[in-house]
């Protein structure tokens, strides 16, 4: 019974997204370009992505380094 409740809600969510960006295009479809602002627009979602594959390379080098030392760390209790 929960589960078809939870269902009904995420299906009714799910329109609502989908059916938002329509409805909010209805109007000047160049308001942003028109007003400058699609550049700032632009920049953010740049410096979002920069700071996430900077992030990802961040997390790997610290990965390759932890894997290196348990690998060395292996390699003494084996010898």
């Amino acid at each position: 019974m929960k589960f078809f409740r939870m269902r009904k809600v995420f299906t009714i969510i799910l329109f609502m997204a989908i059916s938002l960006p329509s409805l909010m295009a209805q109007g000047n479809r160049d308001f942003m370009r028109e007003s400058g602002k699609i550049y700032v627009v632009v920049g953010v979602i740049g410096l979002i992505f920069l700071g996430i594959v900077s992030y990802l390379v961040y997390l790997e080098r610290k990965l390759t380094k932890l894997e290196h030392q348990l690998k060395d760390d292996k390699n003494e209790w084996t010898n």
